[in-house]
Order: structure tokens, then sequence, then C-alpha cells
């Protein structure tokens, strides 16, 4: 599998397929195989390249002076750099649509389109916040991820009926093997993305097609908030997931990919208005 040096850190990726680039942000705590289903759908299509965040699945640890979730962007900027990628869309899912975000802010030249799945760029609501810094907190104590705390965290990521039980139970175990050398890169990551800045009215200023999607039962990330950032969005879609939770592309992936296809028809090749 390929990787690349970024910021003096290897960073880990795939790449596969022909046609325009279409890069993809997975979640905290997630990897790559996380967007397995639209890997396989997208491909066929188009170059998609999914990097691997930093401390996360066969990426190297969190570079040196990286403090915001701006400075992530950045970093992705130069791995589209070192891919040559002139001009590229950009699907990110949680705190892979947080960076993608400050990106298309950073490069509106070659952010040709947007894809905000099942995240905010507002700021972290206060109770949320200190839920999820109390988490973080434990885990920098305790150097790891021990079972009770990776059984509170694991639901936040899934619907509560989920239809893939198999990996909720695979995500839960992965959470306690995470190794202790990655886990100041986590808490690292964790403060970042929680006490992100407020980003929410910049949004105003991506002109480019944005797909704004939404599992209808994501806990951390509601609905509620991606209307918010619908209504600020000069030119969004706005799609609602039934029955998923915030990892909306693993427990609906035939929903997501029908989502996508669409939105990158419109946005790349032209064949449906995107506005709406």
């Amino acid at each position: 599998m390929p990787r690349l040096n970024i910021a003096n850190r290897s960073l880990h990726y795939l790449d596969e397929g022909e046609g325009f680039p279409v890069l993809l942000g997975h979640s905290y705590l997630w990897q790559a195989s996380m967007w397995g289903p639209q890997l396989d759908c997208l491909r066929k299509r188009y170059r998609v390249v999914v990097p691997e965040l930093w401390g996360h699945g066969e990426s190297g640890l969190l570079p040196e002076g990286t403090t915001k979730v701006g400075d992530l962007a950045d970093h992705m900027l130069a791995f589209a750099d070192a891919l040559h990628l002139e001009e590229f869309v950009v699907l990110g899912l949680s705190v892979g649509g947080m960076w993608a975000a400050e990106l298309a802010l950073k490069a509106p030249d070659r952010v040709v389109a947007l894809g905000l799945l099942d995240t905010f760029v507002g700021p972290e609501p206060a109770a949320a916040q200190a839920m999820f810094f109390g988490m973080i907190d434990r885990v920098e104590q305790g150097q790891a991820f021990p079972p009770p705390l990776a059984r509170e965290i694991a639901p936040l990521f899934f619907a509560p009926q989920t239809p893939v039980p198999e990996e909720k139970e695979a995500f839960t175990q992965r959470l306690v093997e995470i190794s202790a050398e990655r886990i100041a890169s986590i808490v690292a990551l964790g403060r970042m993305i929680f006490g992100r800045r407020d980003m929410l009215a910049e949004l105003a200023k991506i002109a480019v097609p944005c797909l704004v999607l939404t599992g209808e039962q994501d806990i951390p990330r509601p609905v509620s908030e991606a209307k918010q950032m619908v209504a600020v969005l000069p030119n969004a879609t706005f799609v609602e997931i039934a029955g998923a939770g915030h990892i909306s592309t693993i427990e609906r992936p035939q929903a997501v990919n029908s989502a996508l296809t669409a939105f990158l028809a419109g946005a790349i090749e032209g064949d449906v208005p995107m506005s709406g």
C-alpha cells in the first residue's frame, strides 16, 4: 500500500480507479476501510484516493506543530500536491468533513465540489464538548481505550438499532487494541476536533456544489446541525439517510452510494442540477 512523506511523517493512503480525482476523508477513530463500499462503487468511474489520518490505520503519528483542524487541511493539500492533483472533489465524514471544508476555503481554485457527511463545522455544543473531552482525558490517563470506555464510545458511531451489529463489535475491539504509541496522537486530534474553531459563517464563501449528508439517527452530529450548514452554503444539496447513524457509509452503504454518485455526476459531469 502506498505511502508519502508529508510534514515529515509517513501518510498511508489508498489510490484506486481512473478518472477525475475524488479525495475521501474518514472519521476520527476509524480508517480508510470505513469507505470500503464507496470505494468499490466510485472507482469504476473516478480515481478515488483515501488518506488515513495521523495515528490511524497505517499512517504515522501526528506531525509536530499540528494544533488545529486547519493544519490537517494543509497536510492534505500537500498530499494532493504530491499526487499532482490539480483539481479534485473532497468528500469527508466527521473530522474528514471538517478538514475538507477548511481545504475548500484554502484552495477554492482546486476543490471543485465538496461533500460534508455526518459532520459539523460550527462550534461543538458545550455539553457534548464536555463529554468528549472527559472521554479523551480518560484515554490519556490510562494510555489506552479500556473495554468499558470502548463500550461507551462505540454506540456513538452507530444507530441505536444498527443494521450491522457485527461492525459495532469489531469497532469496539479495534479501540481496545489501539497501541500505546498512538494514544498521544489520538488524544491531540480529539482535542483539536472537539475544540475546533467556528467556521459556520465562512461556508458562505464556498460557491462550488456541496452535498450535506447526514444519518437520520446520527448521535454526535444530528440532522439539525446539517441543516445549519445547508442554510449557509450557497449551492448545497441535503440528503438524510434513513436508519443510519454516524458512520452512514457502513450502515446504509447503498443509500450513501446512490447519493454520492448522483452528486458527483452533477458536480463533475453536469448531469443533474446541484441546487436545492
